[in-house]
């Protein structure tokens, strides 16, 4: 978590810029990769983070403190942009069309997989779960989110969260298994 979130947050909602950039500099990464995962171009990831910023922006005064990080606002407005995006065009995914996989920066856990190749047939197979799973795999295992930020980002319980993880997994390791 961003040192001083909740000042720079009070500060964006008086309308000072510098502390929305700061917020802006430190989750633009986090958001990025989250949106690019789910959508697969980068051109379309990099239009939908700047409007997920965008809406955050504008909307900052409505923000209010509930316990939870920043950050799962950000992820809900990312979230909400992405099923806005998927009503709108209804484009196909091509897993295998992401270039350069490292730049998605995945973080020390994951880079723990062999190679590329294991990384790319985990994120292909990411495709075979429903959105909300996927969701919530991205958030827990890559942005590396707890089970009560996730359950805030997605609109969820904890418990809940936690279902929709069990089952996902299973999934994930059931399609795996079949692919060896």
């Amino acid at each position: 978590m961003l040192e001083d979130e909740q000042k720079l947050v009070v500060e964006a909602k008086g309308g000072k810029t510098e502390a929305f950039g700061q917020l802006y500099d430190y989750y633009l990464p986090m958001i990025y990769r989250f949106i690019l995962i789910k959508i697969g171009h980068r051109e379309e990831a990099e239009d939908l983070t700047h409007q997920v910023f965008l809406k955050a922006w504008q909307n900052i005064s409505s923000y209010t403190e509930q316990g939870f990080p920043f950050s799962s606002w950000l992820y809900r407005i990312a979230r909400n942009s992405i099923i806005d995006h998927y009503r709108k065009s209804k484009p196909s995914i091509n897993i295998d069309k992401l270039a350069n996989i490292e730049e998605l920066t995945f973080r020390p856990n994951i880079k723990k997989l062999d190679d590329k190749k294991n990384i790319a047939k985990v994120m292909k197979c990411l495709d075979d779960l429903k959105d909300m799973e996927k969701d919530v795999v991205i958030l827990r295992f890559i942005e590396e989110m707890s089970v009560k930020e996730t359950a805030e980002s997605i609109g969820k319980t904890e418990g809940a969260t936690k279902v929709i993880q069990h089952r996902a997994l299973k999934k994930l390791k059931d399609i795996l298994g079949q692919e060896e």
